[in-house]
């Protein structure tokens, strides 16, 4: 398939679509048609796994101060137009357990959660090609050994981008015929959500 922007063809692996699509057309046109079921559903899903377009880049930092102390820097960078924003953005950064904890942000609210063991990190709406960072040093429960560092599991994200769309895969055109005498507006509405993004320190 291919981007309508930029006439650059997307590799699609593990194509799946909804039983009501026809295939035979699809097959031999490259047009998805389709008689809707009632309701909300899925019509395809796909993985990429080449020319993805990462709206952020994350640049975690930490250093242990001695055998008791760490200090956590977590730099969150847009990669996002200048026009283009994320909202509900949701920063989830592993600590160790700790009875002690210092941090700032540069924008959005952040808390320690001890269920979890994380420093959340909330950010309304994160514009592009801005940043924002966050510094904490922690007291650590248990002494880090010469032997054995702390293990460090992934940061994890979510958000959701309105008219973004990772995959650069669009819709072309949208053609609706209706029998029954309603008024159609025909529209496409392209929003990334996120519930998954992970980054290994």
């Amino acid at each position: 398939m291919a981007n309508h922007l930029s006439g650059k063809t997307i590799e699609l692996d593990d194509v799946t679509f909804h039983q009501c699509v026809n295939l035979t057309r699809f097959n031999s046109e490259k047009t998805v048609s389709f008689v809707p079921p009632d309701g909300e559903f899925e019509l395809v899903k796909y993985r990429i796994t080449e020319g993805i377009n990462l709206p952020f880049r994350v640049l975690p930092t930490i250093k242990e101060l001695g055998r008791t102390r760490m200090e956590v820097n977590v730099k969150v960078k847009s990669l996002l137009g200048a026009k283009m924003f994320a909202l509900g953005v949701v920063i989830k950064i592993p600590v160790p357990q700790t009875p002690k904890m210092n941090f700032q942000v540069t924008s959005g609210k952040a808390k320690y959660n001890p269920s979890i063991d994380c420093l959340v990190w909330k950010i309304k709406k994160f514009l592009g090609q801005t940043e924002s960072t966050l510094s904490a040093e922690v007291e650590l429960i248990l002494k880090i050994t010469e032997k054995k560092s702390l293990t460090r599991p992934p940061i994890q994200m979510e958000f959701q981008i309105p008219m973004f769309i990772a995959s650069g895969l669009c819709v072309r055109f949208l053609k609706v015929w209706e029998k029954s005498g309603y008024n159609i507006v025909e529209w496409v509405r392209y929003i990334t959500k996120v519930c998954s993004y992970e980054i290994r320190c």
